[in-house]
């Protein structure tokens, strides 16, 4: 064999092995397996659909505690803080002019009525010699409209000493009403001044009440939805989710509403109040109110990782005949929890991708394992 034959054997062996790849390649391609997949299968379910909103808590009964009196503070019973009750001693002003004012009113009324004592003894007399010609009548009426004059006196007198008691009284500041106190430093030794210094806030701690603001679509929505619920206790149902992700055990219905829509927001300020009986929540402390807007007795819920964003539209990927993956724009609604409440694009007992969308391709045959929608949300159906 010449050089020329055995590169010609060469040249053709290594032909028939690239052949033989190729082929390999080409059975090895076409036998390849579907790409397996986790769906579920859609159900229209009984769904309450919500709107939230942004709400603060406040007080519903807080007091600024305030005296009518000026004066220094020489005592103090409470600290900043501190839970209190109805009546109770928080802090002692300086009595010691306001009881000097006591008696010097209990004074003027002891003249008064010594004066007064006096003038009635001599009427009695000018009023028998008035019976025996020996005074005149204008001596008597004169001395009957100083007896009236005195008795003016004395009234004024007993007020007099009445208001210098009830400010002596009042050095003694008491709590108006049950509940705790901010932290307050007013110590010992402020001067006060009647009527303006704030001596401390006490706020009550049950029940509280949660101030919001809705749209007014929101608005409308509630209001229509509330107009079709045939259980009017229901209407006013509203829970809150509190920051940490928790939903607050009680639930509270509106009492306040504004007169009407805010000129510069086009807002509605509302006020609902709440149970507190633990004291979980605090004046200052933001809260999420949510209130139910109507019921779907069939809606259609999808894990939000069901739905891709392709150019701004939400698409679905969906196994249907022969176990072929399909590509479905759907219109959304609000987000329920986890889930996407899916408004059109899908019908019961359909099949959609939820786990390894991103492997398959539309057209293509898929192995599907169906799986529950619990496994990819914390919200479970009623």
């Amino acid at each position: 064999m010449n050089w020329t034959s055995g590169k010609k054997i060469v040249a053709v062996s290594m032909l028939v092995t690239l052949i033989i790849i190729s082929g390999c390649a080409k059975q090895q391609t076409g036998s390849a397996p579907p790409p397996q997949v986790k769906v579920i299968e859609v159900r229209p379910q009984r769904v309450p659909l919500t709107l939230e909103f942004v709400g603060q808590v406040e007080a519903l009964n807080e007091v600024q505690v305030r005296t009518r009196l000026s004066g220094q503070i020489v005592k103090r019973f409470v600290s900043g803080g501190q839970y209190v009750k109805q009546g109770q001693a928080l802090f002692q002003i300086d009595p010691q002019v306001y009881e000097m004012n006591v008696l010097d009113a209990g004074g003027q009324l002891a003249d008064a009525e010594a004066a007064m004592s006096r003038n009635r003894q001599n009427l009695a007399r000018l009023e028998k010699l008035l019976s025996a010609n020996a005074v005149s009548q204008q001596q008597y009426d004169n001395a009957l409209a100083e007896d009236k004059q005195l008795a003016a006196r004395v009234h004024s007198a007993k007020a007099r000493l009445s208001r210098a008691e009830l400010d002596l009284k009042e050095t003694l500041v008491l709590a108006p009403i049950e509940g705790q106190m901010d932290t307050s430093n007013l110590a010992v030794g402020n001067y006060v001044q009647q009527g303006s210094t704030v001596l401390v806030t006490i706020s009550a701690p049950d029940p509280v009440l949660v101030r919001f603001s809705l749209s007014e679509n929101e608005y409308l929505r509630l209001v229509k939805s509330e107009s079709t619920t045939s259980s009017q206790a229901d209407n006013h149902q509203l829970q809150i989710a509190l920051e940490d992700g928790s939903v607050y055990p009680f639930k509270g219905k509106v009492v306040q509403s504004d007169r009407g829509l805010a000129s510069g927001t086009g807002t509605l300020t509302l006020k609902a109040q709440f149970p507190n009986p633990k004291g979980l929540l605090l004046p200052g402390m933001f809260a999420r109110v949510q209130a139910i807007a109507e019921t779907r007795s069939d809606a259609i819920l999808v894990p939000q990782r069901a739905v891709q964003d392709l150019m701004g539209k939400p698409m679905i990927t969906v196994v249907g005949e022969g176990e072929k993956a399909e590509m479905r724009a759907v219109t959304t609604g609000p987000r329920i929890g986890r889930l996407w409440l899916v408004e059109e694009g899908l019908n019961s007992g359909e099949r959609i991708v939820v786990d390894g969308v991103q492997k398959v391709r539309p057209g293509e045959i898929v192995k599907a394992e169906t799986v529950s929608i619990e496994q990819y949300t914390n919200t479970k159906a009623k």
